[in-house]
């Protein structure tokens, strides 16, 4: 073989082999031109190529996976910690399928917010604090974004989908976390979007909770925050959002108050968003300046 030949036959290898890495062939996922640095290893879970996935922690963090008996599959996912017994995020995607309106929102006299059956009980708290505590049972993935059929909403309502929040956080009409959640289903619904990728969670180090936990045992965040990466036509476009964790709120502040850039946001909760993304892509949608970031989006 000529040294010219055996030269080229050499990139073609390479190249074949960058374009490999870290892809994967569905909807979820990007192919993959050049190596993702960053990407989750899903050599044993494939679910965590999916692009609504953050970098996984590790340790003591263990990530839940809730899938439906319906075609639809992957349900949403949550990140859970148990030396903390909190959770990190719940992650999910929004799309014309989860839009539809076949079931209701779940109810029971009897148990209104199941333990998760992928947790084992060791690795909870040793008692479901929300009640008596003054602080709602606060959705992550909202039970209005999972009525695509009866089970999805059922699920949502596992208290690994919980965290604590006062009531006018959780639905007030000031709250910015409630009007958040309105503007994610009409961004969602819009007939350009292909999908939309959604992190949600409070946080949970120990700077950044309330000092006192609930009954002793359940940590109170006082940030909430909001990862969005959205699919159209013309590509890709993310933002985030950071609120404070208050009982009252005097007015309702644009959402644009709350928005920051995802590398902002990643600054802020240690949390490395849509790792999955191809570094490029990945870099571009992160890094633009926030006003760039609100004027994509509309805010």
């Amino acid at each position: 073989m000529k040294h010219s030949d055996l030269h080229f036959l050499l990139l073609f290898i390479a190249s074949l082999m960058a374009f490999s890495a870290c892809s994967k062939d569905d909807d979820d996922s990007v192919k993959q031109t050049v190596v993702n640095a960053n990407c989750n290893d899903a050599s044993t879970e494939p679910t965590l190529s999916r692009l609504e996935f953050p970098k996984v922690k590790g340790g003591s963090s263990v990530v839940l996976i809730h899938s439906t008996n319906d075609s639809y599959g992957v349900n949403y996912s949550v990140e859970w910690d148990k030396n903390k017994k909190a959770q990190r995020w719940s992650c999910y995607q929004m799309n014309s399928i989860t839009n539809a309106k076949n079931a209701s929102r779940y109810r029971s006299n009897d148990n209104q917010y199941p333990f998760d059956p992928l947790l084992p009980k060791s690795d909870y708290l040793s008692q479901d604090c929300f009640w008596g505590s003054g602080f709602d049972h606060g959705h992550i993935c909202p039970s209005a974004d999972r009525l695509y059929s009866a089970n999805a909403n059922y699920q949502t309502f596992f208290l690994t989908n919980m965290q604590p929040q006062y009531g006018n956080f959780n639905g007030g009409e000031y709250s910015p976390w409630y009007r958040l959640e309105i503007q994610l289903r009409s961004w969602a619904n819009a007939t350009t979007t292909e999908n939309m990728y959604v992190v949600k969670g409070g946080t949970i180090e120990d700077d950044q909770i309330f000092p006192t936990k609930i009954k002793g045992e359940m940590r109170i965040p006082k940030y909430f925050f909001v990862a969005l990466l959205l699919k159209n036509a013309q590509g890709y476009k993310a933002v985030g959002f950071w609120m404070e964790h208050l009982s009252q709120y005097a007015k309702a502040e644009p959402l644009a108050t709350y928005a920051v850039n995802i590398r902002e946001l990643e600054q802020k909760t240690d949390i490395d968003f849509f790792c999955n993304l191809p570094d490029d892509i990945e870099e571009h949608v992160e890094t633009l300046p926030v006003e760039n970031v609100k004027r994509a989006w509309g805010l």
